[in-house]
């Protein structure tokens, strides 16, 4: 008897690098609109996101009469609340004020993970000295607690100096670290970013980021995200306008050498005090785009699915053996296969892999040992090697930063689909539509990317979606 059945073996893909001649689609990531908080002729900066709502600062006046300004003659940032009415639509800004509202600078500020103390940046010098038009008055960070909306209990950082800026802090998730920019001495440049971490209650002393985040112009606006990632905001050369918002993770205690956010993010304009929900699907940014600062939001249009099948590579391997010659081993038989393709194995028991999927013929001749005597087509048996119904990734497991790879889905194979859209995430905040994409990843990491593959819309039918997902391994190149 002839039996057929799947054999199961350990197959080394080899994906062919094929010469891609288009560039690979890159959609837009990201839309942004202004928010409806702001206020015309003025200035609404540094977005916190919070349970009900946002803070920002903004240099707005207290009534429609008058603006308020400081000892130098500038108007003054306090701290407003913009409260969620629903998904679209914020109430009445209200203020936060504390006992330094009325001459000094309140914001930019960040929120404890208790959600009441609040770390905010506002002039050290509040004597006399501070009405001297001469004078050069420097900023520092206060903490305080928020009651109701008056900030009290106000309360200087230790590490303020009368001889330099100390500002704009953001605290991570945790608590236990704390982000800020200076101008410090010793630094790399205009300002720079420091850390400090909370040992036993106490800040330790502010640490330099370094020469690879911090650079020969000026970097500000640091905010931790939850994710682990630092943005920040730069005038670095290289950018897209005068300031532009970067991001860096730290691996194995090296920060990583930061990243540009893509536009309609960073703009020809100044766009600073980025900000986002934990997913990273929404958040809000300032921006000088329409002339003022002002606050925009920003929503990510890329598709991720919360899971996908995981690609199953096709196995074109069988094994065939003749039922009675395993079964009596002694008997004097040289069993001879055909296997349809040009191929031939002899034995009781053989393994064969077929090039790809077709019909295939497979047969069985016998040689009596003894007589010699041929037994031509003494079995056969019509195989049909199909291949998988799913999207196909064709891509190398492993590959080295900033190394270019061609992402195919030229095998994918689902018969009857009219697909109209190949949508790729590549797992680090990019996408791609298309066949085939062409990529680099700047960055070592393990990446899960998704293929989804849609059908076109027809009437009366729903559009058909599959969802494929493989692992790529990305190693440093020196």
């Amino acid at each position: 008897m002839l039996k057929k059945i799947l054999y199961i073996i350990t197959l080394a893909l080899i994906v062919p690098f094929v010469s891609v001649q288009t560039e690979a689609q890159q959609p837009s990531v990201y839309n942004v609109k202004r928010m409806p908080f702001n206020y015309n002729g003025f200035n609404n900066i540094s977005p916190v996101i919070v349970k009900d709502g946002i803070v920002f600062c903004s240099d707005r006046r207290f009534s429609a009469i008058k603006d308020r300004t400081g000892y130098d003659g500038s108007r003054l940032y306090n701290i407003y609340f913009a409260e969620k009415k629903d998904t679209s639509a914020y109430r009445k800004s209200r203020v936060i004020k504390s006992d330094r509202s009325n001459k000094f600078n309140n914001g930019p500020l960040c929120f404890a993970p208790d959600g009441k103390t609040v770390y905010f940046t506002s002039e050290i010098e509040t004597g006399k000295m501070a009405g001297n038009k001469n004078f050069k008055n420097h900023s520092g960070i206060f903490i305080a607690e928020l009651s109701g909306t008056d900030l009290i209990s106000i309360r200087p950082f230790k590490f303020n100096d009368p001889q330099f800026d100390v500002g704009q802090p953001s605290i991570s998730k945790d608590g236990k670290s704390l982000f800020f920019a200076s101008d410090m001495p010793g630094g790399h440049g205009g300002s720079d970013l420091y850390s400090c971490e909370l040992i036993d209650g106490n800040w330790s002393a502010p640490v330099n980021l370094g020469s690879t985040v911090n650079s020969a112009g000026s970097e500000n606006y640091p905010y931790m995200h939850p994710s682990g990632k630092l943005y920040f905001t730069s005038n670095r050369p290289g950018g897209i306008g005068n300031l532009d918002v970067y991001y860096t993770t730290i691996s194995n205690g090296v920060w990583e050498d930061p990243l540009l956010l893509p536009e309609p993010i960073n703009s020809t304009a100044d766009d600073f005090a980025f900000v986002a929900e934990d997913d990273l699907q929404k958040g809000y940014f300032s921006s000088n785009r329409s002339k003022e600062d002002d606050i925009y939001e920003f929503n990510s249009n890329i598709i991720r699915k919360a899971s996908c099948d995981t690609l199953l590579e096709n196995n074109y391997c069988y094994r065939f053996f003749e039922e009675n010659a395993v079964k009596y081993d002694s008997m004097p038989f040289r069993f001879e296969w055909k296997f349809g393709d040009g191929k031939k194995a002899t034995g009781s028991v053989v393994e064969h892999c077929f090039y790809g999927p077709g019909t295939y013929t497979v047969q069985l001749d016998v040689v009596n040992l003894i007589t010699k005597k041929v037994t031509f087509n003494e079995k056969s048996e019509t195989v049909v090697v199909t291949k998988i119904e799913q999207p196909y990734i064709s891509a190398p497991d492993r590959i080295g930063t900033n190394q270019r790879i061609i992402l195919s889905a030229d095998s994918t194979n689902l018969p009857g689909w009219n697909i109209s859209q190949y949508y790729w995430n590549f797992g680090d905040e990019t996408i791609g539509v298309g066949k085939d994409i062409e990529k680099r990843f700047t960055k070592p990491g393990s990446y899960n990317i998704q293929l989804i593959v849609s059908t076109v819309p027809e009437p009366g039918a729903k559009v058909k979606e599959a969802c494929i997902s493989k692992n790529i391994i990305v190693f440093r190149q020196p």
